[in-house]
C-alpha cells in the first residue's frame, strides 16, 4: 500500500466520519469544538476503563470463586 492509497483511504474515512456525525454542516470552528469534546469524552472513557476495569474484574473473580465453591481464605493466611 503506497502513500497515495493510504492518503485517499484516510480522506474517505474522514469524509464518512463527517457524514455519519452530520458535522459537515457546521462551520470550521464549530467542528473543532465538537471534535475536541468528542476526543475528550473518548479519552476519559479509555482512561477510566484502564484504571477501574481491572479492579472490578478482580473483585468479580474473587466473589464468584467464593460463590462457586472456591476455598475461603483462613484468618491465619491474612495475618501472615
Amino acid at each position: 500500500m503506497n502513500l497515495k492509497n493510504l492518503q485517499e483511504y484516510l480522506a474517505r474515512l474522514y469524509y464518512q466520519y463527517l457524514l455519519i456525525t452530520s458535522i459537515y454542516v457546521l462551520e470550521p470552528w464549530e467542528q473543532s469544538i465538537f471534535n475536541s469534546v468528542l476526543l475528550s469524552a473518548v479519552a476519559m472513557v479509555i482512561y477510566t476503563s484502564y484504571v477501574f476495569v481491572p479492579i472490578h474484574v478482580s473483585l468479580a473473580l474473587k466473589f464468584f470463586s467464593g460463590v462457586c465453591g472456591g476455598q475461603p481464605e483462613s484468618t491465619m493466611t491474612l495475618i501472615n
